[in-house]
This record gives structure tokens, C-alpha cells and sequence, in this order.
């Protein structure tokens, strides 16, 4: 597929609508370095002894930890429909950011003599706070972008995720060699939660509030203010008043349908049999991604090492942070080359083969070398083949599914109905990052190698799911998603007969246009010469 072009001048793709979609994926970063902090966080040995992990019932305790941050995260998204809808997308993300701060000071203030019950409602909270802002800020970077590059910018929320991961991957390795044994240890990483909470919550006073979500509430005045100082445009420019004509002219067709009102676009929503399939494609993209196997890595990394036969805090702690960086390194490449370049399903496919193939790989070598029963400090060669493949799994993982199910969420459902939307496609992907985290020791003790066998296999359904019912989406306007999802189109087929239209419309548009300056030019031609004729009779 090649890069998708359109006839928007060259002033939209500036460096406000960028630094407007970096300051929302702040919040990216925070939730990158809570979902990656954790497990070697519980890992450490001042944590385990604080807590009491160390005896028969830790695994139990572990996944009571990870897992309630989830269902605070399943909630939390839940609530982002009704933060976005009366607060709107700016002020509903400085919301989710200060009762992050309030969850994660619980958790800094939590001991021993508090027990357990402080970091419990500690990792709900903040869950609830990554909740709503994984909810809102996808749907803000999508309705704030120019469609040529919308997937570059959604991509920021990826990139800011995996930064937010590299710091909580290889956090607790440094100060595991550098800060002497005692709770300073794992108070520190949990202290740190407040860094990007905290720039979330200042860089929220900047944002300029969505566009669309203005003009949802009929504040057309200053829907136009901020789409003209985003795009970088005068507020008479022809193609900003057609985007503009364009949005509103959306909102009344879908208003017709759905009614105003909190509870309208719900109730669209359910009665949609059109929308209801889209929905059930994107809440499934996100059970394609969790059957990866990303989030038992993410939160259980060390147990994963560990299997593959690699041994030691310190060593365990340093190949996660080589895994995050991996991932880090993955999503750029996939942010600056692949996303609007090569779209969404070709990198889908390429990630389910190369991850699929590599999961086989690592459940064969367990299978048959048995390294957890032949435990030494340095890999052996199989051992370093097993790692190899480990990573290669991530070089494949990373620029496919660990951010396009969040661009897809966000940008195949009309505006009226997306904040609604976002929050089922986000309350998904945490119900099943729960349902991973909370059985996933308990998979390990039972199924040892199987685990990854499991996991390729769902990689394998994944490649006939993506070719049945997902389309592509790359440079496909907004408001052009409901002709791109018509039934009359075949999956496969669908994104170049709707851009070919969609191009026809801009050239004609383009052309007429240039029929009437061309006509005024005339006008005004034709003015001055009987000006000049009647100056020259005189």
C-alpha cells in the first residue's frame, strides 16, 4: 500500500496539531510506566519482605496486586464516556489525572503495618485514572488530526506508552544495583507514577479543547476559533470551512439518527446492527492483541525469563529492560515509517506470521531442553536461541498490535457515538489485560510450555480474523467510515473504492472552485477594462 496523500495545504500538518497530541499522550506515558513497572516491582525482594510474598500463597498476592489495577482500568474506561461527554475531552483528562496522583500516593504510603488493603485501593485507583484517559485521549488525537497523518499522531499515543514502558522496564534494575535493600527500593518506582500524572495534569491547562466535541455541544464559535489554530489556517479558509461544514453536516445526519442527549448515542449504538459489528471488530482486535501473550509478558516478564532458563534478579530485571526497549524501538519505526505508509492489516498479517512462528520456537525449546529443571547463571546455547526468538517475537509484536487496535478503536466510529464507543473498545482491552493478568501464574504452573503454544496458535487465528472483517483505514476521512464499512463492500476491497471516491470528491471540488475564482478573476478583469474604456472616453 502506498502513502496516503490528500489536497489539504501544507499549513494543517504543522507543528501545533503535533505538540497538541503530544501533551494528550502524556497520558500515554503514564499509563506505559504503570502497566511495565509493576512486575518487577513485586519482584523485588524489600517488596516481597514488606508485603510478605514470600511465602506459598505470593503468586496468589501477585496477581491480586496486577489484576486489581485491571478491573480499576475496566471501570475507569467505562467512565470515560461520561467524563468526555459533560466535561469534555480536555477537562475529563485532567480529571483522570488527579485521582491517578490520589491512587498513587496510596500506594507510596503503603507498609507493612497498612498491609495489603492501601495498595489494593491504591492500584484501583490509579487503574480508574488510566481508565478514562486510555478512553479519551485516542478519541482526542483522532478528532484534533489532519486525515493524511492521523495515523502518525495516533501513533504518538503508541510511542508515549512505550516510553513510559522503557522507564518502568529498566526503573527498579538500577535501583536494584544502586539504592541499598529496604522499602526506599520499591517506594521509589512507585513514586515515580507521579511524574507523568502530574505534566498530564499541567499540560491539560494548554490543550485547546476538541474541535468536534465543540461543536457537538453546538459552540460553533469556538469549534471554528480552535480548528482554525490547529490547522493553522485564517477561519475564512476554503478548506477549513468545508472541514468545519464537514463536521457539522456529520452531527446533524447523526443526531437524526440517535436523538441529543447523554443517553442518544448509547442507545444508537445498541440499536445499530451497522455500529454493534464495528464495535464487536475493534473489542475484537483487542482480544487478537492479548492473545499475543503481550500483557503476561508485560506484567510477569521475570516469570516469563525465568521459563526460558534465565536466572537472577539482577539479570531477570535486565533482560526486561532489554525487552522494553525492543518495544520502545518497534513502535517508533512503526510511528515514523509504517503506519500511514503500509496501513493497518498488512501490518497485522506480517506481525501474527513473525510472532506466531517465534512462539513456536520458544514452546518447542522449553519443550525439549526443559531448562527450568537444568537452572545455571549463563545461558546455554539453545538458551541464547530461546532469547533470540523472544525478541524477534518483539520486533514483530511491536510495530502491529501493540498500537493499531487503539488507532482502529478510535477512528472507525462517527463522532456523536465515538466517546460512547471508546469506552466499550477500552473497557475491553482491559477485561482482557484482567483476565490475562489474573490467571496467568496459574497458566505457568500448569501448562509450563504450552503457554506459548497457546498464545501462537491465537496468533494464528488472528491472520483469518484481520483478512475476514478488518478494513483498512489508513487516510480514510472520518466522516467517510460509514461508506467504508458499507456491507455492499467486501473487507478487502473496501478502502480503495472508498478513497477513490473520495479523491473524485476533491478534484471536482478542487475544480470547481477554480471555476469560480477563475470567473471572478474574469469579473474583475472585465470591471477594470470598462473602468479604464470609460476613463479613456472621458
Amino acid at each position: 500500500m502506498k502513502a496516503v496523500h490528500d489536497n489539504a495545504p501544507k499549513e494543517v500538518n504543522n507543528w501545533k496539531v503535533y505538540s497538541l497530541a503530544m501533551i494528550a499522550c502524556m497520558a500515554a506515558v503514564m499509563i506505559g510506566y504503570d502497566s511495565a513497572f509493576i512486575g518487577t516491582s513485586i519482584s523485588l525482594k524489600s517488596f516481597k519482605d514488606e508485603f510478605g510474598l514470600n511465602t506459598s500463597t505470593s503468586a496468589f498476592l501477585s496477581a491480586n496486586i496486577v489484576s486489581t489495577y485491571q478491573a480499576g482500568c475496566f471501570f475507569g474506561a467505562l467512565s470515560g464516556y461520561p467524563m468526555g461527554y459533560f466535561l469534555g475531552r480536555r477537562w475529563g483528562l485532567f480529571v483522570a489525572a488527579m485521582v491517578f496522583n490520589v491512587g498513587a500516593v496510596l500506594q507510596v504510603v503503603s507498609s507493612e503495618k497498612t498491609g495489603l488493603g492501601i495498595m489494593y485501593a491504591g492500584r484501583a485507583i490509579v487503574g480508574w485514572g488510566v481508565g478514562v484517559a486510555s478512553n479519551l485521549t485516542p478519541v482526542y488525537v483522532a478528532e484534533i488530526s489532519p486525515p493524511a497523518i492521523r495515523g502518525r499522531l495516533m501513533g504518538l499515543y503508541e510511542a508515549g506508552w512505550q516510553v513510559g514502558a522503557v522507564v518502568g522496564f529498566w526503573i527498579n534494575y538500577g535501583i536494584n544495583r544502586t539504592i541499598p535493600y529496604g522499602n526506599t527500593q520499591w517506594r521509589i518506582s512507585f513514586a515515580v507514577q507521579l511524574i507523568p500524572s502530574g505534566l498530564l495534569g499541567i499540560g491539560c491547562i494548554l490543550l485547546l479543547e476538541s474541535p468536534r466535541w465543540l461543536a457537538s455541544k453546538d459552540r460553533n464559535g469556538l469549534a471554528i476559533k480552535n480548528l482554525a489554530t490547529i490547522r493553522g489556517l485564517d477561519a475564512e479558509h476554503p478548506y477549513l470551512l468545508a472541514e468545519m461544514a464537514d463536521i457539522q453536516n456529520s452531527l446533524e445526519r447523526d443526531r437524526a439518527v440517535t436523538g441529543a442527549g447523554f443517553t442518544g448515542p448509547i442507545k444508537a449504538l445498541f440499536q445499530s446492527k451497522a455500529y454493534m459489528r464495528r464495535l464487536g471488530i475493534a473489542v475484537m482486535l483487542f482480544a487478537c492483541q492479548n492473545g499475543t501473550g503481550i500483557n503476561a509478558i508485560n506484567y510477569y516478564s521475570p516469570t516469563i525469563f525465568k521459563s526460558i532458563g534465565v536466572t537472577g534478579t539482577n539479570t531477570s530485571l535486565f533482560t526486561t529492560g532489554i525487552f522494553g526497549i525492543i518495544k520502545f524501538l518497534g513502535a517508533i519505526v512503526w510511528l515514523l515509517f509504517l503506519v500511514d505508509r503500509f496501513g493497518r492489516r498488512a501490518m497485522l498479517f506480517v506481525g501474527s506470521i513473525g510472532g506466531a512462528i517465534s512462539m513456536y520456537y520458544l514452546g518447542a525449546y522449553i519443550a525439549i531442553a526443559k531448562p527450568q529443571l537444568h537452572p545455571s547463571t549463563k545461558l546455554s546455547p539453545g538458551g541464547i536461541s530461546a532469547m533470540f526468538f523472544f525478541y524477534l517475537w518483539t520486533v514483530f509484536y511491536s510495530p502491529s498490535w501493540n498500537g493499531t487496535p487503539w488507532v482502529y478503536g478510535a477512528e472507525i466510529f462517527p463522532t456523536y457515538i465515538r466517546a460512547a464507543t471508546q469506552s466499550f473498545v477500552a473497557a475491553s482491552n482491559w477485561l482482557f489485560a484482567f483476565l490475562i493478568a489474573r490467571f496467568t501464574p496459574q497458566m505457568f504452573q500448569k501448562m509450563g510450555y504450552g503457554v506459548y503454544l497457546f498464545f501462537a496458535s491465537l496468533m494464528i487465528l488472528s491472520i483469518a480474523y484481520v483478512y475476514l472483517f478488518v478494513r483498512e483505514t489508513a487516510g480514510v476521512p472520518l466522516e467517510r467510515m460509514n461508506e467504508l464499512f458499507s456491507p455492499e463492500l467486501k473487507p478487502w476491497q473496501a478502502h480503495g473504492i472508498v478513497m477513490s471516491r473520495h479523491n473524485a470528491a476533491q478534484e471536482a471540488s478542487n475544480s470547481e472552485n477554480a471555476s469560480v475564482v477563475q470567473q471572478e478573476k474574469t469579473a474583475d478583469e472585465d470591471d477594470i477594462k470598462q473602468r479604464s474604456d470609460h476613463v479613456e472616453y472621458v
